[in-house]
């Protein structure tokens, strides 16, 4: 196989061309878009779709349609009536670090802001997952995820009430919810976790500010403390292109 020599351990391979050499056209408009995108800085606005079709000498439909697949990807962002550079995705590890830990390693401010904090009986579904007991009073929090402002995620946490029961009274939704478990000597011992692509409900995509086309990553977890005890189940909704997760693999 014919590998450029320039060629990035992470990018398509062959630049995703096919053996066959016919691209369509409007990838290869998104191709050279891309490779402006890298040139510029982040914020920085693009050309219009009407100087981009002049300039790569294509109908503005082609330009659109390699335009949607790269604000998808997360290279483009729409701002007002235009399309700027975005910045790098979020990293986030897959282990029992907060949302907050990863977001400020990489420079960026955490925020959040509270969607509703409210108490109910545990339901038969939510018992069977976590093994809390069905009607045991259980806490929700939700929560928007920011990242300098910018919202990034949902997120809705459920914890028995009998493990944090001032939970309205003494916690900042703004603040990390495991400093807070941390500071009533609660630690985390281990967890489940999975992750599915879905697309957001038009109340999610409401609060997230998003298309409700885009796609999401969906993170499923129930933890529990060093004792093996129940902790939390948390739903988490994360834009896909804003958001990357690393793990490392130890043989």
């Amino acid at each position: 196989m014919d590998y450029p020599n320039d060629q990035a351990p992470g990018a398509p391979v062959r630049s995703g061309i096919p053996e066959h050499g016919r691209v369509p056209k409007y990838y290869a408009v998104k191709a050279r878009i891309d490779r402006l995108v890298d040139e510029l800085g982040e914020g920085t606005p693009i050309p219009t779709e009407r100087d981009l079709s002049e300039r790569y000498e294509v109908a503005r439909e082609t330009v659109r349609q390699a335009l949607r697949e790269l604000v998808l990807e997360g290279k483009l962002r729409r701002q007002g009536r235009g399309t700027v550079v975005a910045g790098p995705k979020l990293e986030q590890p897959l282990s029992l670090a907060s949302y907050t830990e990863g977001v400020r390693r990489q420079g960026r401010t955490p925020g959040r802001t509270l969607v509703t904090l409210d108490r109910f009986p545990c339901p038969e579904a939510l018992a069977a997952e976590t093994g809390l007991g069905r009607g045991e009073p259980v806490w929700h929090l939700e929560r928007v995820l920011l990242a300098d402002d910018e919202r990034v995620g949902l997120e809705s946490t459920y914890v028995a009430v009998d493990r944090v029961p001032r939970l309205d009274a003494e916690f900042d939704p703004d603040s990390s919810f495991y400093a807070y478990l941390a500071r009533q000597g609660i630690a985390f011992g281990s967890a489940d976790e999975r992750i599915e692509t879905v697309l957001a409900t038009p109340r999610e995509a409401l609060l997230v500010g998003t298309p409700p086309a885009l796609p999401m990553l969906l993170i499923h977890r129930v933890s529990r403390d060093t004792e093996g005890r129940p902790l939390e189940r948390v739903r988490t909704l994360c834009r896909g292109d804003r958001f990357s997760f690393t793990v490392r693999l130890d043989g």
